[in-house]
């Protein structure tokens, strides 16, 4: 009867774990360049016996692992020249106190002083790793990241590739951390001002996904209330009578 407590218990707390993943991923719809977490469960046995009832009670649901999600999100216009949406693979640079971060929220604007920053106030990087400081004028970014500003080039958007095995660190509001010197020129990716990427998450396949999970975390307590109250009557039907 124990076993089938821990199994339980097991389960509900992978449950609450997703959970957790899904509600950050649906409260995060309407944040440019976010990627969704996704999640993979695994199964550990705790008794080997051969019979299927056995394997049932000891087998236990746990999380196995996260992943980030880097699929290609919608791009929406905003008719604003200094927003800058990514397509194909790769990151903008910036600088932060915490050191160089990536991102793939093109949400940019000017400083009092001339700095191509993001919403933070982080420092966008140029092609030569340095602040991009732009004159006043027209502002005019070409699918290869060259910045103009009336008629004249001003600099080049740092855009960064990072190879699938490259262990990246989701840090929040839609930046990536990664060990320093692995990120390279990016290759196959344009840009296209005046547009942001959306959130690759859906909205409704992350309210209906959350719902789901929220019933099978129902569905887990009720079993642990079950299995609990059973363990109870067992336990109290063996103790001694006096």
């Amino acid at each position: 009867m124990s076993s089938g407590i821990y199994a339980a218990s097991a389960g509900l707390l992978a449950r609450t774990q997703q959970l957790d993943l899904a509600a950050n991923n649906l409260a995060n719809v309407n944040t440019s360049g976010f990627r969704g977490e996704r999640v993979s469960f695994q199964t550990r046995v705790m008794n080997a016996s051969p019979e299927v009832a056995s394997r049932a009670v000891n087998s236990f649901g746990v999380l196995g692992m996260t992943h980030t999600d880097f699929s290609q999100g919608p791009l929406l216009s905003t008719g604003n020249p200094l927003d800058v949406a990514m397509e194909g693979a790769g990151f903008f640079t910036v600088q932060t106190p915490n050191g160089v971060q990536y991102t793939r929220n093109g949400s940019f604007h000017l400083s009092s002083s001339g700095a191509l920053v993001t919403q933070e106030g982080y420092s966008v990087l140029g092609d030569n790793g340095a602040p991009i400081i732009l004159p006043s004028g027209k502002v005019e970014i070409s699918s290869a990241g060259v910045i103009s500003v009336d008629g004249a080039v001003a600099s080049q958007l740092g855009l960064a590739d990072l190879d699938a095995d490259v262990p990246l660190t989701a840090l929040g509001n839609a930046y990536f951390s990664a060990p320093s010197a692995a990120a390279k020129a990016a290759t196959a990716a344009s840009v296209r001002q005046g547009s942001l990427e959306s959130s690759n998450v859906s909205p409704i396949a992350g309210a209906t996904g959350l719902i789901e999970i929220q019933r099978n975390a129902e569905m887990m307590q009720r079993a642990l209330t079950v299995l609990h109250n059973e363990f109870n009557r067992i336990a109290a039907e063996d103790l001694p009578k006096v």
